[in-house]
């Protein structure tokens, strides 16, 4: 049976929290015994500056946010979140499955992803949590039998999708920077943050994700990627309106940008760009916002068609319009496996291998 555990009353004070996203980095400090010194500071510093960069900015404000629920979860029932106790984690996610107020219930993807914010704050505060623990993992086991279902995919955004979206935007330099993110998103298979990050050159800036070289034949990105580095190659296109590499050549040209970000914001104007990256949440703002005004998939309320489309909705629209070896689309969308790209492809040609017949039958 699940114990709550309770704190002693004669345990110290716990310290406080640093600010949510940073325990990456303070977590890094010296050995009590040691003796600090100029360069092992500095050596300090450094190591934690590379401790920050061990997940995203995205990925440690969720974290932060998980381990903040968490606490005021605790708070509410009279109890602490540390140190790390297996029992009450057990009945966190056993809450998050079948909540006894207004709150809405969480699917088992949100509670894994809790459960891996948890683990992470643990961490952080040297304290890690045993998640194989059969408090936890008996009910999470549960969780998954009786509430676990097929994931929700976003619908693929396909050529012909893509054409009529394009034709929405206006014919500035805004515009053309929109059109250039739809196709180099579409033709490369990039996620939304593999867009944004992008720089023109290499090493122009300390947080760059990639870079482009614009060859004769087509465009070469160098991209930091969640399975590491890759390449990605995006070749022309048969007609200026929809190749990804003149649009590329032609935001460059019109936004005199030749250093830095790839994609930026432009004034209010639309005349000028400036020297501002764009953050991930465009490039999704910017596929729902063309979706509407190109009414896609008309037979349903705007609301709900929208909701359809999602950044994800150009790298299934590339793995499911592409008429080449699965393979070729899977080295283009950086999986490590098969299975993953097949995820991606919203209209594959099934059965097109019938075992049954290769079997005898």
């Amino acid at each position: 049976m699940l114990e709550t555990p309770r704190k002693s009353p004669s345990e110290p004070p716990e310290r406080p929290d640093p600010p949510d996203g940073h325990q990456g980095g303070e977590a890094i400090a010296l050995p009590s015994h040691v003796v600090g010194s100029g360069a092992l500071d500095r050596l300090v510093e450094t190591a934690r500056d590379y401790a920050r960069q061990a997940a995203s900015d995205n990925t440690r404000k969720a974290y932060a946010k998980d381990w903040t629920h968490f606490a005021r979860w605790c708070r509410m029932r009279g109890t602490d979140p540390l140190p790390p106790a297996p029992q009450l984690i057990g009945l966190y996610i056993a809450d998050l499955a079948a909540p006894g107020g207004k709150a809405p219930a969480l699917s088992v993807a949100s509670i894994e992803r809790r459960l891996s914010g948890l683990s992470w704050g643990y961490a952080q505060r040297g304290q890690p949590l045993d998640r194989r623990d059969r408090h936890i993992a008996s009910v999470l086991a549960g969780i998954r039998r009786r509430h676990a279902r097929p994931p929700m995919q976003k619908e693929a955004l396909l050529p012909e999708d893509l054409r009529e979206m394009l034709a929405t935007l206006p014919h500035d330099l805004r515009g053309l920077r929109d059109r250039t993110i739809l196709l180099i998103g579409f033709a490369g298979g990039l996620r939304r943050s593999e867009i944004v990050g992008l720089d023109v050159g290499r090493d122009d800036t300390p947080d760059s994700g990639g870079w482009v070289e614009i060859l004769e034949d087509g465009v070469l990105i160098t991209l930091r990627g969640k399975t590491g580095w890759r390449e990605v190659e995006i070749a022309r296109g048969s007609s200026d309106l929809t190749c990804p590499v003149h649009a590329l050549t032609q935001w460059l040209h019109y936004a005199r940008i030749d250093f830095g970000p790839l994609f930026v914001a432009v004034s209010r104007n639309g005349l000028k760009a400036t020297d501002k990256r764009l953050s991930d949440k465009h490039v999704a703002r910017l596929i729902k916002r063309s979706v509407r005004d190109a009414g896609l998939r008309p037979d349903l309320p705007e609301d709900e068609r929208v909701r359809l489309y999602s950044g994800h909705s150009l790298r299934a629209g590339l793995a499911s319009s592409a008429e080449v070896d699965e393979r070729y689309v899977q080295k283009q969308l950086g999986h490590a496996s098969a299975e993953m790209t097949r995820r991606y492809q919203r209209r594959r040609d099934r059965f097109r291998i019938n075992l049954t017949k290769a079997a005898g039958l």
